[in-house]
């Protein structure tokens, strides 16, 4: 639960962590995130073999999810999306979404198809899922906030993808917010420091 005293119903942040790791992964950023968020943790729903841990989906190659793994996890995420917003008391009108890598791609899935139930989108060094079976929802991504973060030397998902999905976002009506690091693939400090100002930030929206 949030720790700021409040009467009224906490906005919502819900982690999707990357591939080979689980629902705790990124909860260590709670700290740093503020404090009238209530924070759930999704946990991916095949163990990732070798090294542990869980996955969204397999790949061929970087951009090309494993299409029935993919939407499998999809559907799974929008039931528990729905389930949050249903069964929690949170502010149904400020629910966010925190990914990292495989989880940014699953966070930019839920929220280019189902933009009225998401009002702003962490996406961290991941990419856009282009060639799915979803069809995104480009103009009407105006209630929807992106602040997108990537690494200039990232080595597993190559900063040009987020460019592509910069590039992609442009077109659209959403409110996007793009930065790149001098880090490779992970969240930095200051990309992290950026993170927390944004989303309190978008809060007052």
């Amino acid at each position: 639960m949030p720790e700021a005293p409040s009467s009224s119903r906490p906005p919502a942040l819900i982690m999707l962590h990357g591939r080979g790791a689980d629902e705790e992964d990124l909860l260590g950023l709670a700290s740093s995130l503020d404090d009238r968020f209530l924070i759930v943790s999704a946990r991916a729903p095949y163990p990732f073999s070798p090294g542990g841990g869980y996955t969204w989906y397999d790949i061929g190659k970087v951009g090309s999810p494993d299409p029935t793994m993919f939407r499998t996890s999809y559907e799974k995420l929008l039931t528990f999306l729905r389930d949050v917003i249903n069964n929690y008391p949170v502010d149904t009108s400020r629910v966010f979404l925190l990914g990292f890598s495989m989880g940014t791609v699953m966070s930019y899935a839920l929220a280019l198809t189902h933009p009225e139930l998401i009002r702003g989108v962490s996406a961290n060094s991941g990419y856009l899922p282009e060639g799915t079976f979803l069809s995104y929802r480009w103009n009407e991504l105006a209630g929807t906030g992106f602040f997108i973060t990537h690494g200039i030397t990232d080595p597993v998902i190559p900063v040009e993808m987020a460019r592509r999905a910069r590039d992609l976002f442009s077109k659209s009506n959403a409110s996007v917010t793009y930065r790149e690091y001098p880090m490779a693939h992970q969240i930095s400090e200051q990309s992290l420091a950026d993170v927390v100002t944004w989303a309190t930030q978008r809060l007052e929206i």
